[in-house]
C-alpha cells in the first residue's frame, strides 16, 4: 500500500509541475495579449461611457488570477465609484449607457452603485439603462433598485420586472442529521446567534424569526424608497406596488416602472441620437485613466474580504478569504508608512475565526492608538468577526442594506459515532492525556470538555462586547442591547451606534480626508495595501507557493481522493469557536 502511495505522489508531483508550466504559459500569453490589445486610447472630447454589469463588479481583482492575466473584464467597486465621480466633473463626458439585469448583485452593492449614479446625474449627465429582463438571470430586486438611478429604464418587450419584495430563508437539518446518525454538540452566546439553529432545530426559533423579520423589513424600506422615487409616489404606494409584482413588460410600463419597451438595437439607436457625435468608452478604461497628482496625499486602501481565517491556503484558485496574516501585515505597513495619511478598510465578510479576527482587530486598534485614522467602509456583509475587526475604527460607514452586527459566538462539534455504527465502521486507538480526545468526532464531550467549551464561549463573548463598547464608546448595557447575536441592517445599525455614517466608498473617502485633516476637495491617491509586484509575477509567486505546499489545489484533490479512505479513518469534525453568522439566502 505504501509503494502505491509513493508512486501516486510522484505522479501527482509530475502533473503539478506540468500544470504549473501550462497555466503559467497561458497566463503569460494572456498578460501579453492584454498589454498589446488593451492599450487604452485617450478619452475622446465627446464621450459616452458604457458599463455592462454582466461583466461583473468585484471588490478587488487581487484574488482573481484570470483578472491578473487580463482574461476577465469586471470592474472593481473603487474604480466604478471613483470613475463615475471623476466623470461627473469631466466636460468631455456626456452620459452613461448602463446594461444590467444579469449577474450576481447583492442589495448593498446595488445601493452603493445607485448612489454613484445619482451623484453622476446631479452634475447634468444623463444615464440610460437597458435590461432584457429583471430577474431571469439575476436578482430582480437588486438590479431594479440599481436601475432606478438612471434617467430612463428600457426593457425588452419579452422581459419582465421581477420586483417581488425580499425574503430571507435558511434550511434546517435536524431531522436529516438524526436520520444519518450525526449528533450536534454545540452552544452559543447568545439567543439570537442563529448559526446552530439550522443544525439543532426543525424550524426558525422565535428570537431568530424576530431578528430576521426586523432585518428584512429594514432592507425592504430601501427598495420601497427607490421605487417611490421612480414612480413619483410615497413609500406606502411603492410597497403596495411591490406587492403586485412580478410584472410582465406591458404591466411594468403601465405602472411607470420602466419608460420604454424596446430591443437592444433600438436602445443603441437612441443612445446615438442622445449623444450625437460622442464615442463609446468603457467606464473601466476611463477609471484607469483617472490619475491624481503624484504629490497628492495618500490614503491606504485595504480589503478584508470573505471568511476570516488565520492564513490563506496558498492557492491562487482558492476561495477569497480574509486571512489575518495578509491583512494584519497590510495594516501594519500602512500604519508605519509616513506617506499614508489615513487607512480605508473595506470589509465584506460574514466572520470566521475568533483568533484570526482578534489578530486583525489588534492592528486596527494600534493604528488608532498611534494617530493613523482608520475608516471602515462596509460592503454587503460585515457581520460577527467582520464587525469585530471594524469596531476600533475611527469611523464606520455602511450602506442602509449592509448586513452587520451579529455580536456573538458559537462553537462545538459534530459527533459521528452513530453514523459509523450504521456504516459498519469502528474506531479504536490510544492516547496520552486526559483530554486528548476532546475534539474527537467519534465520542461525546466529557464533562470537562463541555465545561471547557462553555468557558471558551463566555470568554470570547465577553471580549467581543468589551471591545465593541470601547471602540464605539458605548456602555456595557448599551452594547448588550445590540449584541446577543442580533443581525442588523446598516440603517438600523446607524440608529443603535454600531455604524457612524450611511453611504459607500465616496462617503468613506470623505471621512478619511476629514480624519486626516485634509480639505474636502483635496485630491488624494488611493493606494492599495499590500502593494503587490507585477500582476503576473504576483500570480506565479502565489502559484509556486501553492505547488510547494499543496502540489496545486486541483491536483491535490486527486491525491485526496486516492487517499480518501485513509483520511476518512482520521476524520475530525470539531467546530472551533466561530464568530460567523449564518446569513440566509435572499431574493
Amino acid at each position: 500500500m505504501g509503494f502505491f502511495r509513493w508512486i501516486g505522489r510522484i505522479l501527482i508531483g509530475a502533473l503539478a509541475g506540468i500544470g504549473l508550466l501550462v497555466i503559467a504559459a497561458v497566463l503569460l500569453a494572456g498578460s501579453v495579449w492584454r498589454d498589446l490589445s488593451n492599450r487604452i486610447e485617450p478619452v475622446p472630447e465627446q464621450t459616452l461611457l458604457t458599463l455592462d454589469l454582466s461583466d461583473g463588479v468585484n471588490e478587488s481583482n487581487d484574488a482573481d488570477p484570470f483578472a491578473l492575466a487580463g482574461f476577465t473584464r469586471g470592474i472593481t467597486m473603487p474604480d466604478l465609484v471613483l470613475g463615475l465621480e471623476a466623470a461627473s466633473h469631466d466636460a468631455r463626458i456626456k452620459g452613461l449607457a448602463l446594461k444590467l439585469g444579469t449577474g450576481d448583485l447583492p442589495l448593498a452593492r446595488a445601493q452603493e452603485i445607485r448612489d454613484a449614479l445619482t451623484a453622476f446625474r446631479a452634475q447634468g449627465k444623463f444615464i440610460l439603462a437597458f435590461a432584457e429582463s429583471f430577474g431571469e438571470a439575476g436578482n430582480g430586486n437588486s438590479h431594479y433598485l440599481l436601475a432606478t438611478g438612471a434617467d430612463e429604464i428600457w426593457l425588452q418587450p419579452s422581459g419582465d420586472v421581477g420586483l417581488t419584495g425580499l425574503r430571507l430563508e435558511t434550511p434546517f437539518f435536524r431531522d436529516a442529521l438524526d436520520w444519518i446518525g450525526v449528533s450536534v454538540q454545540m452552544d452559543r452566546r447568545k439567543e439570537y446567534k442563529g448559526a446552530i439553529d439550522s443544525l439543532t432545530s426543525n424550524s426558525m426559533p422565535a428570537p431568530q424569526r424576530e431578528n430576521l423579520q426586523q432585518l428584512v423589513n429594514s432592507m425592504s424600506t430601501a427598495l420601497a424608497q427607490a421605487v417611490a422615487a421612480r414612480i413619483g409616489g410615497d413609500e406606502e404606494a411603492a410597497r403596495a406596488l411591490i406587492d403586485q409584482g412580478p410584472f410582465l413588460a406591458a404591466d411594468a410600463l403601465k405602472a411607470k416602472l420602466v419608460d420604454r419597451l424596446a430591443y437592444r438595437d433600438e436602445f443603441e439607436t437612441e443612445l446615438d441620437r442622445r449623444a450625437a457625435g460622442a464615442k463609446r468608452y468603457a467606464l473601466a478604461d476611463y477609471a484607469a485613466m483617472v490619475k491624481p497628482p503624484k504629490d497628492a496625499p495618500q490614503i491606504a486602501l485595504i480589503h478584508g474580504l470573505g471568511p476570516i481565517q488565520l492564513a490563506a491556503d496558498g492557492s491562487p484558485f482558492g476561495d477569497v478569504v480574509m486571512d489575518a496574516q495578509t491583512v494584519s501585515e497590510a495594516l501594519r505597513s500602512a500604519r508605519e508608512d509616513p506617506a499614508v495619511k489615513a487607512i480605508l478598510f473595506r470589509i465584506d465578510s460574514p466572520g470566521g475565526s475568533y483568533v484570526a479576527a482578534d489578530t486583525i482587530w489588534r492592528e486596527v486598534a494600534r493604528a488608532r492608538e498611534e494617530g493613523k485614522p482608520v475608516v471602515v467602509s462596509m460592503s454587503g456583509v460585515a457581520a460577527s468577526g467582520g464587525y469585530f475587526v471594524a469596531a476600533p475604527a475611527a469611523v464606520i460607514v455602511a450602506e442602509p442594506t449592509t448586513i452587520t452586527g451579529s455580536i456573538g459566538v458559537f462553537g462545538g462539534k459534530f459527533v459521528l459515532s452513530e453514523l459509523w455504527t450504521k456504516l459498519g465502521v469502528t474506531f479504536d486507538g490510544v492516547q496520552a492525556g486526559a483530554n486528548a480526545d476532546m475534539d474527537s468526532a467519534n465520542r461525546d464531550y466529557s464533562f470537562a470538555g463541555w465545561n471547557h467549551l462553555q468557558a471558551s464561549l463566555d470568554t470570547i463573548y465577553q471580549d467581543f462586547v468589551t471591545k465593541v463598547g470601547a471602540g464605539r464608546k458605548l456602555g456595557a448595557d448599551a452594547v448588550e442591547q445590540v449584541a446577543k447575536g442580533q443581525v442588523w441592517s446598516g440603517a438600523d445599525a446607524a440608529q443603535n451606534g454600531l455604524v457612524d455614517k450611511l453611504g459607500g466608498l465616496s462617503v468613506a473617502i470623505a471621512e478619511a480626508r476629514r480624519a486626516a485633516g485634509l480639505a474636502p476637495d483635496t485630491p488624494i491617491q488611493l493606494v492599495p495595501f499590500p502593494q503587490a509586484p507585477h500582476d503576473l509575477t504576483s500570480f506565479l509567486e502565489q502559484f509556486a507557493k501553492a505547488a510547494e505546499t499543496r502540489q496545486f489545489a486541483l491536483l491535490g484533490r486527486i491525491g485526496r481522493i486516492a487517499a480518501g479512505f485513509e483520511r476518512l479513518l482520521d476524520a475530525n469534525s470539531s467546530v472551533q469557536a466561530q464568530m460567523a453568522p449564518v446569513i440566509p439566502a435572499s431574493r
